[in-house]
């Protein structure tokens, strides 16, 4: 895949561009329909499939909602997008002074006088530009002149819920970590970098890497099942959101402990995939009370990663 950061980095059009345009945060199933119909648009015309989105989105810059927690970094969006295979990604970097420009001009200017767009594929409720004037029917409207076509599509849902990036986070953040997989695709998950912590855990018997993420979405405090992966090679292990409420911790940590490994993970890079949310986060009286809930909750943890399957993108594409 192609990626394009703005749009003066593109210096001639695109062979018959099939185009979509979206923030398309979490690259969620809804997403991914959207971008098998545009591949395959691109296939019946011989040419080529082309998403645009945002960095940084589009709320942070024109609506209050400047707090919105992302459910992907943008190195995450790069990397699912191209799993998807899409042959060209332009990243749009968005600006009030962006926000400002008409519609009228985005589409003549940007869509066919620098893509060469030959078809735009858009989600049923899309709108874009200034004031959201840039919907279907001016899209419509303004394809039959300037020679591309538009085809809006249904709403994508999974029979009971319509596909949403603002759904998905909502059950990230409430933990609703094995639920959300039917509509995300796969398990979530975080990357980061094992860091010093109280180095607690060693002395309750459970060492644990403590985490720093670059990650906004964080699931909700508490202790889940999930799946580590160091390197190239997967472990099970349980994780613990929170503040360590019975050492009377103030800072949200967010802790693994990897089951069967035994190595030095400081300054590595993990990713940690959360299967199952257990428990919320508890104050115990002691110590020794919290060394036997955790022995019971890792027991748990290896009971479900026993028979619990790991998701990723890279499974549920494959024919696409």
């Amino acid at each position: 895949m192609i990626v394009y950061r703005s749009f003066s980095e593109i210096t001639a059009q695109l062979r018959n561009p099939v185009v979509t345009i979206g923030n398309f945060d979490g690259v969620h199933l809804g997403h991914r329909e959207i971008f098998r119909r545009l591949k395959q648009s691109a296939r019946e015309i011989g040419g080529v499939s082309v998403v645009i989105t945002f960095d940084p989105h589009p709320l942070r810059v024109v609506t209050s909602e400047k707090n919105i927690r992302l459910i992907n970094t943008l190195e995450e969006k790069i990397t699912l997008i191209e799993a998807s295979g899409v042959d060209y990604l332009i990243i749009i970097p968005f600006s009030t002074e962006f926000a400002s420009i008409p519609s009228a001009e985005f589409i003549e200017k940007y869509l066919v006088g620098i893509i060469g767009t030959k078809k735009l594929v858009i989600g049923y409720d899309y709108a874009f530009g200034r004031n959201r004037e840039g919907g279907f029917e001016m899209l419509r409207s303004f394809g039959s002149r300037l020679g591309f076509h538009v085809e809006e599509l249904a709403p994508i849902n999974s029979g009971e819920m319509i596909y949403s990036s603002s759904l998905i986070r909502g059950m990230i953040a409430a933990g609703e970590v094995s639920e959300v997989v039917r509509y995300l695709g796969r398990h979530y998950s975080l990357g980061g970098r094992v860091v010093h912590g109280a180095h607690r855990g060693k002395s309750l018997g459970f060492p644990t890497a403590n985490i720093r993420t670059d990650k906004e979405l964080i699931p909700a405090d508490g202790v889940y099942a999930v799946k580590v992966k160091i390197d190239d090679k997967l472990f099970d292990g349980a994780c613990n959101i929170g503040n360590n409420p019975t050492f009377g911790g103030s800072e949200v940590s967010i802790e693994a402990f990897i089951f069967d490994f035994d190595g030095e993970l400081y300054d590595q890079e993990l990713r940690v995939y959360f299967i199952a949310r257990l428990r919320g986060e508890r104050k115990f009286s002691s110590a020794d009370e919290l060394k036997t809930a955790i022995a019971a909750d890792v027991a748990e943890c290896r009971r479900i990663l026993a028979t619990t399957p790991l998701v990723v993108y890279s499974e549920y594409l494959e024919g696409i």
